[in-house]
């Protein structure tokens, strides 16, 4: 999560654009129409940076990593629920970190599952580590 934090001025501008649904001090909400836009364009061969100009952003004010960010987040949401996934609010998504509370007890399974082999893989790599290092 970002530690940046918007001005009242960097709010107001932020919600002149019309990509933006909503902004506060520490986060913003875009459209699903630009959400959509930026995955279409993103395939033609653009990045996620030029396109976040070309609709008008500030990249000094949403930051450079912002974009390529965003983007990341919608590819899974479009992939998982496709285009009406990507007008889901923010944690409402399916993108929830490490919280399952909200999850059925077949998904907290699977979710605690691939945590607990993921888990495994890196001990098993750790180990490794330090039996080269021993060497």
């Amino acid at each position: 999560m970002s530690k940046r934090i918007f001005t009242k001025e960097q709010i107001k501008e932020l919600l002149k654009n019309e990509n933006v649904s909503k902004c506060s001090e520490k986060s913003i909400t875009y459209t699903k129409n630009f959400k959509h836009n930026v995955l279409m364009l993103y395939e033609q061969g653009q990045t996620a940076n030029e396109i976040f100009r070309q609709a008008g952003f500030n990249l000094d004010v949403v930051s450079k990593e912002q974009p390529d960010e965003c983007l990341r987040r919608w590819k899974i949401i479009f992939k998982r629920r496709g285009i009406e996934g990507l007008s889901e609010v923010r944690g409402q998504n399916g993108i929830k970190g490490n919280s399952t509370k909200d999850l059925s007890d077949k998904d907290k399974i699977e979710y605690l599952e691939a945590q607990v082999a993921y888990l495994k893989a890196e001990n098993d790599f750790l180990a490794k580590l330090r039996a080269k290092r021993r060497e």
